[in-house]
């Protein structure tokens, strides 16, 4: 099996770079990787031990933060390098202060296994969630480098519980221990006789409640928002906007934030047609009439749930549901799409009648006016965040044992 996944990591490499001709986030992803180790070799001094976090993309980075953040705050010597495997990781975040050097992933390949961490001379590795790959787990084992996965999450669908995924099982041998986020993942990964695990929870509760505590503030936002009811509506893709707007239509006393998931000048201009009466957070003035805010930027979604009073979030109608949880830590309630069943956090949430997941225009509605009318639900949402913190803490104690 190893030639098969071989192969695919090659012919992946290859259909981005075809891709990259006409699309930018392809670009990206090839501009980013080209001269990647004399890029590292300009930054990284190889004498210095570092810890090495490894993060998929913008999500994953949040997820990670608050262990990040914590191993600097408690060891602030040690010095920490960064690599994403997806340009909308990288482009925003690699200006980030608190590590020495910040990379893209190259391609999982034998020799580029060896060359990175030759280079990076990590002394632990750190990897969030589900990002496994074959070369670089084998290369940190085989210089027995530490290898961690924090807010893992497991679930019997996986190829990892397959019979024909002895291959893919084989990578979960390479990891020194599990941070896992629920109790059926442990359980899973133990019917494969794999018992270096701890039930640490999900750092991301950590993240969104450190955020809520003192989130960032926008006075232009503010006034937009004045006295009426806000609803935002985060992550959001076009099936998403169409019930949206809809929505607004039938509430126009209430006030509609609205940030996309995609921010390209073509999207944001159709949003513009699909909400006539918006403004563009790029043009907000100090006074505005408009019924709808479109945010055409990234990075302030996590912020602008402190305005709200119902939150939607997006992605339920394609791949899954996008954060749910940095509007719960604000005690605002949420509505999402159908597809949630891999959030462990979403179940929970409908089960505390503190979200609800819809599937058409009218069960918006009725999940819309249901919440409004809860004094219940955003306080269900809050607790719920409130108990789960604390992942981060229970790492760093057992990672402690690791630390030169």
């Amino acid at each position: 099996m190893l030639w098969v996944y071989n192969t695919a990591i090659q012919l992946y490499g290859l259909i981005i770079y075809l891709l990259s001709k006409f699309n930018k986030k392809a670009a990206l992803f090839i501009s980013g990787r080209k001269n990647i180790f004399s890029d590292i070799s300009k930054k990284i001094d190889p004498e210095y031990r570092h810890i090495w976090f490894h993060f998929a993309s913008l999500g994953e980075f949040e997820q990670g933060r608050p262990l990040l953040e914590g191993i600097k705050t408690q060891y602030p010597d040690k010095r920490i390098v960064i690599t994403f495997f997806s340009p909308s990781g990288y482009e925003i975040r690699k200006n980030y202060p608190l590590a020495t050097g910040i990379f893209y992933l190259p391609l999982d390949t034998p020799s580029n296994a060896e060359e990175l961490i030759q280079k990076l001379n990590p002394e632990m590795a750190i990897f969030t969630k589900y990002e496994y790959w074959y070369h670089y787990f084998k290369t940190l084992h085989r210089n027995k480098i530490p290898l961690f996965i924090i807010s893992g999450i497991f679930r019997k669908e996986q190829i990892y519980f397959k019979w024909y995924g002895g291959f893919n099982r084989s990578m979960l041998n390479f990891v020194t221990h599990f941070f896992l986020q629920n109790e059926e993942s442990k359980t899973l990964l133990q019917t494969l006789g794999i018992q270096n695990t701890t039930l640490s929870g999900d750092t991301r509760f950590d993240r969104v409640a450190k955020n809520a505590s003192a989130p960032k503030s926008f006075e232009q936002v503010k006034n937009f928002c004045g006295d009426a009811p806000v609803f935002v509506a985060g992550s959001t893709w076009p099936p998403d906007e169409q019930l949206l707007a809809q929505l607004s239509q039938a509430y126009s006393d209430w006030k509609l934030i609205i940030a996309p998931h995609e921010t390209d000048p073509a999207h944001i201009s159709d949003l513009q047609k699909l909400f006539p009466d918006s403004i563009k957070y790029s043009e907000l003035i100090l006074t505005s009439s408009n019924q709808v805010l479109i945010i055409d930027n990234i990075g302030l979604l996590s912020s602008l749930y402190q305005y709200g009073r119902i939150a939607y979030i997006g992605g339920g109608f394609g791949t899954g549901i996008h954060n749910t949880l940095e509007a719960a830590a604000f005690g605002i309630p949420v509505i999402f799409g159908p597809r949630y069943e891999k959030f462990q956090e979403a179940k929970d949430l409908i089960s505390l009648q503190a979200a609800i997941s819809i599937n058409d225009k009218r069960e918006l509605q009725q999940a819309f006016e249901r919440l409004n009318a809860s004094k219940t639900a955003g306080g269900y949402a809050k607790d719920y965040i409130k108990a789960k913190t604390g992942s981060t803490r229970r790492i760093i104690e057992h990672l402690q044992q690791y630390f030169n």
